[in-house]
């Protein structure tokens, strides 16, 4: 009794609390374009591309020069140079390796946000749909909860003549406290999956919802194929989708940068040079002859010469990570070809489902509950018989509001694993 009055009271609170949010009512597609556009996530992922545009520069930088003196003092000056100079080091071989690899690198950034966007846009859809189908299931209760108050005002004036509630009232009555207490879950259940929904938005300066309030009213998916549509085979897809897929573009531009770092890590074993020159004088004092003398100097040295030290240590870490993203890329491959195959057999399934209800199902069901209705009315059935009737009746309905939100979401996952949201079952596009 405490659970039922606590869930009570948070009915209600969370009742009041959710209607002050301004909520702006929107379609999918601009639900699509909001979120690719002003989702906070994908914002701080697209900071990664300038990081990377840093980066390269950065790899392909000079190194800066150093500037020194040399003073001889004392007798140890007597007849020595004083010199003053500019020392660079020159680096062999390296600084291209470096840019290519900074440039490796940002490709990889780049298959990586592609990823996150697609995923979101992904995301946005079947967050959108699950809200869709929570609404629709919420109004075909609310119907429920109608019909049935309708049917508690026939068993009054049915049995009004007997000033005393009949069976039929009181079961009438208990069906409709039933019915209240799955309006009051549906709605909970709405307000859940509206939040869900703008969680995945992500927007700072708005709240969404649907414009819609189930999947027949100023609803527009976005472009996908009829529940009757023929799917091509399984081969013909694969070949096609493997190719666009975004894991597998990640995991060929993986092999790349594995193969730039071991090129880098190669080149550190060229040794470097040093250009040294400057301004070099020997004042009266410190010459032999008691004269000023000025000129200039000279030198190159050669630094970093790999004798102790050959860097096979980093080299053998840069060959096993590039052995790393070779198997790292047949395993995607072969991860792909299994979650398209699911993905293509899920959607076959909710097709031959929600086609089994638009064909079979809904239309026997409502001749049914039809003449059930008036059999009740005419006192051929008692309310018994047409309760129970109703509830499976109900059950359908909200059987096939979810069995065409499985249909929608197969399909985003269908395309989200195809990786491409223009995929085309047929030439001509058909749409639901």
């Amino acid at each position: 009794m405490k659970k039922i009055l606590l869930a009570l009271i948070l009915i209600i609170t969370s009742t009041s609390c959710f209607a002050v949010i301004d909520r702006e009512k929107i379609t999918i597609k601009e639900a699509v374009e909001i979120a690719s556009k002003n989702n906070l996530d994908i914002q701080a992922s697209r900071m990664n591309l300038q990081i990377a545009e840093n980066n390269i520069k950065s790899a392909n930088s000079l190194q800066n020069p150093s500037i020194g003196a040399q003073f001889e003092m004392g007798k140890a000056g007597k007849g020595n140079p004083q010199q003053i100079g500019v020392m660079q080091t020159i680096e062999l071989g390296k600084r291209g390796p470096r840019k290519d690899l900074a440039k490796a690198n940002k490709e990889l950034t780049k298959r990586d946000i592609e990823y996150l966007e697609n995923d979101l846009r992904m995301d946005v859809r079947e967050a959108y749909t699950n809200l869709l189908a929570k609404k629709a299931v919420l109004t075909t209760r609310i119907q429920q909860e109608e019909i049935l108050k309708g049917m508690l005002d026939f068993a009054k004036q049915k049995h009004s003549k007997n000033n005393r509630h009949s069976i039929d009232v009181l079961q009438a009555q208990l069906e409709i406290n039933q019915v209240t207490t799955e309006v009051n879950s549906a709605k909970y259940d709405v307000k859940t999956a509206l939040y869900e929904f703008n969680k995945v938005i992500n927007c700072p300066d708005g709240f969404y919802d649907t414009i819609a309030d189930n999947f027949t009213s100023e609803y527009r998916p976005l472009s996908m194929p009829k529940p009757t549509a023929q799917m091509p085979n399984f081969d013909e897809i694969s070949n096609q989708a493997m190719n666009n897929r975004f894991d597998i573009k990640i995991a060929l531009q993986q092999i790349e940068v594995a193969e730039k770092e071991l090129l880098v890590e190669l080149r550190k074993k060229v040794p470097d040079f040093e250009l040294i020159g400057g301004y070099s004088y020997q004042s009266r004092g410190m010459s032999d002859d008691g004269t000023f003398k000025n000129g200039a100097f000279v030198g190159v040295n050669f630094i970093n010469i790999p004798l102790f030290y050959t860097h096979k240590p980093e080299i053998k870490n840069a060959k096993l990570r590039l052995e790393q993203a070779h198997l790292n890329y047949a395993s995607v491959e072969n991860k792909a070809e299994n979650d398209l195959k699911k993905a293509y057999e899920k959607f076959l399934t909710a097709q031959i489902n929600l086609n089994y209800y638009n064909e079979t199902l809904l239309a026997s069901s409502e001749e049914l509950i039809k003449e059930s209705r008036k059999r009740y009315k005419e006192g051929k059935i008692d309310l018994t018989t047409l309760i129970t009737m109703e509830e499976s009746y109900r059950m359908i309905i909200i059987a096939h509001t979810y069995a065409l939100a499985d249909y929608y979401n197969a399909w985003n996952y269908f395309i989200r694993e195809v990786n491409n949201e223009n995929f085309k079952v047929t030439e001509e596009t058909e749409e639901v």
